[in-house]
């Protein structure tokens, strides 16, 4: 066999070789599984430490002010216009109004278990003199603390303020009326004319008597002499 021959036979049992390789099965890889990792567990929640328990409150010092029993809104009208006579004694018109009154103002009033002022509202404000209209919202509250409604609880009551221009005022409540008009004023008397003197009256020269009234004169007075 020459060496051509021998070197084809070689390569077709090499190529014969490879192709049985190929055909038979190849094995299977070792396939290793990654565990997978485990998942990360959130932190429990710490709850939050419970609050200390609400201190109970105090109890309320017992009420020493003055204490109302009136048992409606109108008798407790009366004891809180007198509180308020009382607190502005010096600001009272003492007598009857005139009948021309700088301002009228109607006002409603929340008055609190203790006496204080929970709220007040205007029912009729006097807006033309906002001065007087603020003077009496301060004197309400600073009126504080009014006769504690013991039967009420709480009262809302509602006055009228009668204001002079002088500055002093009146509650309707308590109010000692109003002139129907202004006093007249009374004429100033006229002085009378001082008395005259009577007027003296002339003299009058007396006459010299006649020679006859002169002779009767003498004849009167001699003729008892004779006798």
């Amino acid at each position: 066999m020459s060496a051509s021959l021998r070197w084809i036979a070689a390569s077709a049992a090499l190529a014969l070789t490879s192709w049985l390789a190929g055909c038979s099965t190849a094995p299977k890889p070792v396939v290793t599984e990654t565990p997978a990792p485990a998942p990360e567990l959130a932190p429990a929640a710490v709850a939050p430490p419970a609050p200390p328990p609400a201190a109970a409150p105090a109890p309320e010092p017992p009420w020493t002010g003055k204490v109302s029993l009136a048992a409606s809104e109108r008798e407790y009208r009366r004891d809180g216009a007198s509180h308020l006579y009382e607190r502005y004694a010096e600001r009272i018109y003492r007598g009857k109004l005139p009948p021309l009154l700088q301002a009228v103002g109607v006002m409603r009033v929340t008055i609190g278990a203790r006496g204080e002022v929970q709220r007040f509202e205007w029912m009729r404000a006097p807006d033309h003199v906002p001065h007087i209209k603020a003077e009496i919202e301060r004197m309400v509250l600073a009126a504080a603390p009014y006769p504690a409604p013991q039967r009420l609880g709480s009262v809302v009551y509602t006055d009228s303020w009668l204001w002079d221009k002088s500055g002093r005022f009146q509650l309707d409540t308590l109010t000692e009326g109003q002139l129907d008009r202004l006093p007249t004023a009374t004429p100033a008397a006229v002085p009378k004319p001082a008395a005259r003197p009577p007027a003296a009256r002339p003299r009058t020269a007396s006459r010299p008597a006649s020679r006859s009234s002169r002779a009767v004169a003498q004849d009167s007075v001699a003729q008892p002499a004779a006798r």
